[in-house]
C-alpha cells in the first residue's frame, strides 16, 4: 500500500495532448526548431546583407561624391577626365565665323542656311542663335555671338520685322560694329531663299547694307567677296589678345 500511494504521488497525471513516448507538439508549433533555426539564419542573412549594403553604399557614396567635383588624388590629376574638360572649355572658346540671328519661327531656316555656308562654301564654324547655351541671359548669349565670331547674319524674313527681340539684335550688331573698328563692315543683312523680307520693307538701318540674295545669280560670288580667310584671321587675333587681357585683369 505504501508503495502504490508513493507512486501515486510521484507520477503526474497525463495531460490529453501528451503522449505515451513524451511531450507532444502543439498545432501552432509544427517544427519550433527548423523554425528558430530559420530565423536565426535569415537574422544572420540580414545581417550580412545589411553590413554588404551599407558596405556598397559607402562605396557609391565615394563615387557620387568623387563624381561631384572631389579632388583627385595627387598625381591622378592629368587622367584622361581632366584632359576632356580643357578639351570642352577649348571648344566654348572657340572663335567662330559667323552666327546667324534669326527669328524663334525661323530656326530650321537659320539652320539650312548653316549648312549652306559650311558644307557648299566650306565656311565654318559657324553657329545659329537658337544653338546658344540654354540657362544663360540672352544679352550675354547675344554678346558671347556677336563678339565670338567674325562675321553677324541678320536673317531677314517676314518673322524678322514681327519679332522685337530680332530688331534689338540687329540694332545691337549694327552699334557694335561701329564702335569696334575691327567689327566694321561685319553685319550681313541676308535673304534667304524661303520667306524673305522685301525690300521696300526692309528697315532703314539696313538698306544701307548691301544684303546677300540667295535667290539671286551672283550669290556665290558675294559669298566668296565677303567671307574672306583674311578677314577672319584678323578678328580672330584680336579676340583672342582682348581675352588675354581681360583674363590678366581678372586674376590680378
Amino acid at each position: 500500500m505504501l508503495k502504490r500511494n508513493v507512486d501515486t504521488q510521484i507520477k503526474p497525471p497525463r495531460l490529453p495532448h501528451q503522449s505515451a513516448m513524451g511531450v507532444g507538439k502543439s498545432k501552432l508549433d509544427r517544427c519550433p526548431l527548423s523554425w528558430h533555426k530559420k530565423d536565426s539564419v535569415d537574422a544572420d542573412q540580414d545581417c550580412q546583407e545589411s553590413h554588404f549594403k551599407n558596405s556598397e553604399d559607402a562605396s557609391l557614396r565615394g563615387f557620387v561624391e568623387q563624381s561631384r567635383g572631389a579632388e583627385p588624388p595627387t598625381g591622378e590629376q592629368d587622367g584622361p577626365e581632366a584632359k576632356g574638360e580643357g578639351h570642352e572649355e577649348q571648344a566654348e572658346e572657340e572663335f567662330l565665323k559667323f552666327v546667324i540671328l534669326h527669328a524663334e519661327d525661323d530656326t530650321d531656316e537659320a539652320l539650312r542656311v548653316q549648312d549652306l555656308l559650311q558644307n557648299d562654301f566650306g565656311i565654318r564654324p559657324g553657329m545659329v542663335f537658337a544653338e546658344m547655351p540654354c540657362g544663360r541671359l540672352h544679352l550675354q548669349n547675344l554678346d558671347d555671338a556677336v563678339n565670338g565670331s567674325a562675321w553677324t547674319i541678320l536673317l531677314l524674313t517676314e518673322n524678322f520685322l514681327r519679332d522685337t527681340w530680332c530688331n534689338f539684335q540687329f540694332y545691337t550688331s549694327l552699334m557694335n560694329s561701329v564702335n569696334r573698328q575691327h567689327k566694321y563692315n561685319s553685319v550681313i543683312p541676308m535673304r534667304p531663299l524661303n520667306g524673305p523680307l522685301p525690300r521696300e520693307r526692309t528697315p532703314l538701318a539696313l538698306q544701307t547694307i548691301n544684303a546677300l540674295e540667295e535667290e539671286s545669280q551672283g550669290f556665290s560670288t558675294q559669298v566668296e567677296r565677303i567671307f574672306r580667310e583674311s578677314v577672319y584671321e584678323r578678328q580672330q587675333s584680336i579676340w583672342r589678345e582682348t581675352r588675354s587681357v581681360s583674363q590678366k585683369q581678372f586674376i590680378a
